[in-house]
């Protein structure tokens, strides 16, 4: 481990979504505390933006979804992360998500998924809490 350095985040817009507002402040709110931020822009692919992620060394992975096609994007990229052996690297989101559909995406491994209110110092604070922890035992 010993990883040094301010954390990493790569925020992405997969999909054919076209709204990055929210994606672009949040971008701004986790430079703002001190973190590396690389914003991959609209209508990525998930391989698209895992491949941004493991050449940019990202800890994390913040994908913003108002299309309605979270369950499938967010298990593309998690499915690809695993193929590629880097599921070190944590993945939360946001987004217009329904309750219902929160728990079956944590099950399959997003870590973290803010609906609409959720504050830019929330984000911060969980990705700083959250992010290049070790694992409990």
């Amino acid at each position: 481990m010993g990883v040094t350095g301010p954390i990493r985040v790569v925020v992405a817009k997969p999909g054919l979504d076209g709204h990055d507002r929210g994606a672009k402040v949040i971008a701004r709110a986790l430079r703002d505390a001190g973190m590396e931020v690389i914003y991959t822009g609209l209508h990525q692919t998930p391989e698209q933006i895992v491949d941004t992620a493991i050449q940019e060394d990202a800890d994390a992975i913040g994908l913003s979804i108002l299309s309605g096609a979270h369950n499938t994007l967010f298990a593309r990229v998690l499915e690809l992360l695993k193929e590629r052996d880097a599921e070190d690297i944590k993945v939360f989101g946001g987004g217009i998500i329904p309750e219902d559909d929160i728990p079956p995406l944590k099950e399959k491994g997003v870590a973290a998924i803010f609906t609409p209110g959720a504050t830019t110092a929330s984000i911060v604070e969980w990705v700083n809490a959250h992010v290049r922890q070790p694992a409990e035992a």
